[in-house]
């Protein structure tokens, strides 16, 4: 089958160490489904995979893709929920947590191998390119919200850097939900686009607020991290799921224990919360928004359009 995968690491130039071609299809497997992708999204994962960050050189190639929609061999329309061992489900109860292309080979491919009970309905009103947007960057980004941050209606969000997926979803979800929603971008037309899709403000990194917000959606580190710790009220939380301009150094502690701030973890999501996150969009009509499409073919064009960081939004691949 066709697959996009980790043929070596290259930290400087992940887009090369990236390969399109002929990987063995998926074997059948005790409670596990083979799902036909009918699309997956790019993620950071796999660019952090292409540089050598979470996989050994034993592991290589590693197929790459954390989440997908797609058909069962019955024909059931389904999104699979990438994380792998949280719960035991078809892995048996001592497997360690992992995502989709860590553990096992991930969606970019014609085929995927996953637990059977880590698919979930799709629902008709989302499109396949639309449904593969959802398990990695808009999980996650519901989760920061509703679970990490506990935020209500009437409340106030930072997200800081609105182009990239996590953080788009962040701006959308936010603002269909009743947040106050403001966000950060060093891109003009990146600004724009946050207002576009639903925030009160858009402003440069490290510009000051308003007015100090109840929550900051983190997924950039070290670049925004001092502006984080600045623009969230005492007592408020810094909601992080990753870090793609490294560690924060320093971490500023003297303003986290004395404005008693709390900081808050988040890696994706349940199945409960995948189900509940579809059936928002299903009732309040919200799409992800989707910078690109490409065919499975030319991964490393869609691959190295993350890695350029213009995009606004999600860039989706078709299988």
């Amino acid at each position: 089958m066709l697959a996009a995968y980790a043929a070596r690491f290259s930290p400087d130039d992940p887009v090369s160490a990236l390969e399109v071609g002929d990987r063995p299809a998926p074997e059948e497997r005790e409670h596990w489904t083979t799902v036909s992708v009918r699309a997956a999204s790019i993620n950071h994962h796999d660019v952090w995979s292409l540089r050598g960050v979470g996989l050994a050189e034993a592991q290589l190639p590693m197929i790459l893709g954390c989440d997908a929609a797609g058909v069962t061999p019955d024909g059931a329309e389904v999104v699979v929920h990438g994380v792998i061992g949280a719960d035991g489900h078809g892995v048996g109860p001592r497997e360690p947590r992992s995502i989709l292309s860590e553990r096992y080979p991930g969606t970019l491919a014609e085929q995927v191998a996953v637990p059977t009970a880590n698919l979930l309905p799709k629902p008709p009103e989302l499109s396949f390119e639309e449904a593969a947007c959802l398990p990695t960057a808009w999980l996650t980004a519901y989760r920061m919200l509703f679970h990490g941050a506990d935020l209500k209606p009437g409340e106030s969000v930072l997200v800081q850097g609105a182009g990239g997926g996590v953080a788009s979803a962040a701006i959308a979800l936010g603002a269909a939900a009743g947040l106050e929603v403001f966000a950060t971008s060093r891109s003009e037309a990146k600004r724009e686009a946050a207002l576009g899709m639903g925030a009160v403000g858009a402003v440069e990194p490290g510009a000051r607020l308003p007015k100090r917000v109840d929550a900051v959606i983190e997924t950039v580190g070290k670049a925004t991290w001092k502006h984080s710790i600045a623009s969230v009220r005492n007592g408020g939380t810094i909601a992080i799921a990753g870090h793609t301009t490294g560690d924060p150094d320093p971490a500023l502690l003297t303003r986290v224990f004395f404005h008693e701030l709390r900081i808050q973890g988040v890696t994706m999501g349940t199945r409960e919360d995948l189900a509940a996150l579809m059936a928002f969009l299903v009732r309040t009509g919200l799409r992800p928004t989707i910078d690109s499409v490409h065919p499975l073919a030319q991964a490393r064009e869609a691959v190295a359009r993350v890695v350029s960081g213009e995009q606004v939004g999600k860039v989706v691949v078709t299988a």
